[in-house]
């Protein structure tokens, strides 16, 4: 806010010199004159070496648009008296629209009292909101420590690095946020070459859908043969659909299936963890789905996050940003498992899964979901996690059990939203053309009758 001061409060290695630097520079772009002062005796070779490695650092804006000094001396020799009128006299001298003190701690360290450095604020506060220039103070005070300028200032950014296990994850709170409405809580960031990305928490940021729940009765085409009189001619529509069962049992099979009935004008998106894009494409091959073929003609995007450390809300952002993006009616997600490894706080997956699939809702997507399960060895069992389940429309159950010296694969359906659907497990085949469905189950000791196999239904063992 222009006119405004603001803390940017965090440990070493945080990212604040970063942070100041990318808001810096997006000024400039848009204009805007940026005064930086450090409190540091060293020169600023070494700043200019690392924010090369940045996407927006632009050495043609410094001493242009943006002018980088060093006032320790001033303060060391003069106090902090001095170094405020050495600020007003830079800053007037390059009009300049926003300004960055990087070393706040090192001036306080320099005060006799609190009641200087509340002076010292107080005078710079006063000349910024006088001429329109905002200002920004970097410290590296810990965050839990709350000082006296805190209360002066109109807002307090803290960034926060810690371990969560093995790993670390960097974190960003809005303390303070005089005159606006600022999002709650922590949310995470990350480092990289563009500089500091910020990944609001998705039940947070969107609490209520950003758009109205999709309304079309129009049942959708799941896009396997013989299922659609187990439920009711096709999927109600934008609803969200579970898919569980073990390895091995035809999940993915399932969504290349749910794919392959995408168009250019209704594309679909595959937002997976397991398979990469080319053994995406060699299974497609392999089953006779056109992969490449649907991705070359616009129908179909393909976005893989390997299972390694990925942050749980990048990932829903991510997968947001792509239905927005390429405005997509199918979503198959490969790995619901993928976003539970993710999170650092496990206990909040059933607000992020809410808000996610009320979102989709809100932009008429219809979505299949996989979730791994143990092998039951049987036909027994639904589902482990009621909480999670009942956030989904549809859960469909794919299980695999031995019978008379063989594997086989059956599917079930559990519940359909506002549906009459068929309760009988039914045999599954996995071949040419990808996953059908074919007779109703009979279970040993039962009056059994001739298995119908669809046509071209060869069955390939260990799909998924």
């Amino acid at each position: 806010m222009q006119g405004a001061s603001y803390i940017v409060q965090g440990s070493p290695g945080a990212g604040k010199t970063i942070l100041a630097n990318q808001i810096a520079f997006h000024h400039a772009k848009d204009g805007g004159k940026i005064l930086y002062v450090t409190l540091l005796a060293e020169s600023h070779d070494r700043l200019f070496q690392a924010l090369d490695t940045f996407d927006f650092y632009d050495a043609s804006a410094v001493g242009r648009d943006i002018f980088y000094i060093s006032l320790f001396k001033v303060l060391q020799e003069e106090g902090l008296a001095a170094l405020v009128t050495a600020l007003r006299s830079e800053l007037a001298r390059h009009r300049c629209t926003t300004l960055v003190l990087d070393g706040l701690l090192i001036a306080k360290d320099k005060a006799e009292s609190a009641l200087d450095v509340k002076t010292f604020v107080a005078e710079l506060q006063s000349h910024a909101a006088f001429t329109g220039c905002t200002v920004l103070f970097l410290t590296s005070a810990r965050t839990d420590d709350v000082s006296p300028e805190h209360t002066m200032v109109d807002g307090v950014i803290q960034l926060k690095e810690e371990l969560a296990g093995i790993r670390t994850v960097r974190q960003l709170r809005i303390s303070k946020s005089r005159g606006s409405a600022a999002l709650g809580g922590l949310h995470q960031y990350r480092i990289s070459s563009f500089g500091i990305d910020v990944f609001p928490r998705l039940e947070a940021l969107l609490g209520t859908p950003s758009a109205e729940e999709w309304l079309d009765q129009e049942r959708v085409d799941v896009g396997v043969p013989g299922l659609a009189p187990l439920i009711g001619g096709g999927l109600p529509p934008a609803s969200v659909t579970l898919l569980m069962g073990p390895a091995g049992s035809g999940k993915t099979t399932f969504g290349l299936n749910f794919l392959g009935r995408a168009t250019p004008e209704n594309p679909a998106l595959f937002f997976g963890f397991y398979e990469s894009p080319q053994r995406l494409r060699a299974k497609g091959r392999a089953l006779g789905i056109d992969v490449e073929g649907l991705e070359r003609s616009g129908a179909l995007v393909v976005l893989w996050n390997p299972m390694t450390e990925n942050l749980l809300d990048s990932l829903g952002h991510q997968l947001l940003e792509a239905v927005r993006e390429r405005r997509i009616h199918r979503l198959f997600i490969d790995g619901m498992t993928g976003f539970q490894r993710a999170a650092v706080y496990p206990a909040r997956l059933i607000e992020f899964f809410t808000a996610l699939a009320n979102e989709l809702r809100g932009h008429g997507v219809s979505t299949i979901a996989t979730l791994e399960m143990r092998d039951l060895n049987g036909l027994a069992g639904t589902d482990p996690l009621p909480d999670f389940t009942s956030l989904m429309d549809n859960l469909v159950l794919l299980r695999q059990a031995g019978m008379g010296g063989e594997l086989r694969r059956f599917i079930g359906v559990v519940k359909m939203r506002d549906s009459a659907f068929d309760t009988a497990f039914h045999d599954v085949v996995i071949g040419d053309g990808g996953l059908q469905v074919a007779n109703r189950l009979i279970l040993p000791g039962t009056a059994e009758r001739e298995p119908v196999v669809p046509s071209s239904g060869v069955q390939t063992p260990g799909e998924s």
